[in-house]
């Protein structure tokens, strides 16, 4: 009920009778609770495709070590501008750069950041041992870093530089670099480590880059919460309110059921594009680095909010989306 709908498909005061009989314990009988304050939707054409996502933990350090990369925090020079301050057509909308002169110029790319770009400007959060394990905790999101010292230091997204994300893996097949059964996760990094100079350079061409920050608590997803294992999902808040509930029927069983839209992803763009999360540890890994499911998506809404919202549309003659 604190959030904006930036998908325009439910308003706060939509979601207050299902959150206050949430509160009164409510949702201990959860079939009830879902068929009593909500009703399904169907966003464009409802055909899905979800991916995996984890917590992963590999090896670093708090010192520099021969070999190592370091993880960067956000840089003190990297601005973000929230375009809807200055044009309601623009709300939702940000933009990350630096200023040069007089100009926002776009930020460093990946390729800059790993040449040194970033010397002076960012806090060196420790350094992880494999480049390769570094750039997919980037595409995850958040991760634990087990110290050569002893420990663990836990990282979370806090932002990124503005440049678009490209997936490798679909580079990689489209040009016959992965054979049968490669595509996943796992088969991806097998292939980089077995060829060091080719996986730097198409590691290079995804542009973004992530920055983290320390953690003291679990990792928490874009809807400032802990994230879930088999529970919270990716979405892009264009098309999916944020905190909505989302039913997966997919080819794929362990993806079916109910998710909660709790997080985003520099990946996950579009009306039906979703990513699961699956937790932590080798089994999660196992889990989130094969998932590749296609089927229906089912967003739940509050009862109510989806005429309120056709009937919006209707009177300025927009045409229904959902």
């Amino acid at each position: 009920m604190r959030r904006t709908d930036t998908s325009g498909l439910t308003i706060a005061t939509d979601w207050q009778p299902a959150c206050a009989d949430a509160l009164r314990g409510g949702a201990q009988d959860a079939v009830s609770f879902f068929r009593r304050w909500f009703e399904a939707v169907q966003v464009a054409d409802g055909r899905a495709f979800a991916t995996g996502y984890y917590i992963p933990e590999i090896k670093g350090s708090r010192q520099p070590r021969r070999g190592y990369v370091p993880i960067y925090g956000r840089p003190t020079d990297l601005i973000e501008v929230d375009l809807g301050a200055f044009s309601p057509t623009w709300a939702g909308k940000k933009i990350r750069g630096r200023v040069q002169g007089q100009a926002l110029q776009p930020y460093f790319d990946r390729t800059a950041i790993e040449e040194g770009a970033l010397n002076g400007r960012a806090r060196v959060l420790g350094y992880a041992a494999d480049a390769v394990e570094l750039f997919f905790l980037q595409v995850q999101g958040s991760g634990f870093i087990r110290l050569d010292e002893g420990g663990v230091l836990r990282i979370g997204y806090d932002t990124q530089n503005g440049r678009d994300y490209t997936g490798i893996g679909a580079l990689m097949k489209s040009r016959g670099l992965l054979g049968p059964g490669q595509s996943t996760m796992q088969g991806i990094v097998a292939w980089l480590h077995a060829h060091p100079e080719e996986g730097r350079a198409i590691m290079r061409e995804n542009r973004s880059y992530v920055f983290f920050r320390e953690l003291s608590g679990a990792p928490q997803g874009a809807l400032g919460l802990p994230v879930s294992g088999g529970a919270t999902l990716a979405a892009d808040p264009k098309f999916v309110p944020l905190g909505a509930p989302v039913f997966l029927s997919m080819d794929r069983g362990d993806a079916n059921g109910i998710w909660i839209a709790q997080d985003t992803g520099g990946a996950i763009k579009g009306s039906n594009r979703f990513d699961t999360f699956w937790g932590a540890g080798e089994e999660a890994r196992a889990i989130a680095g094969g998932m590749s499911a296609r089927g229906t998506a089912f967003v739940l809404l509050p009862r109510g909010s989806y005429e309120r919202w056709r009937a919006g549309q209707a009177s300025v003659g927009s045409t229904p989306r959902p």
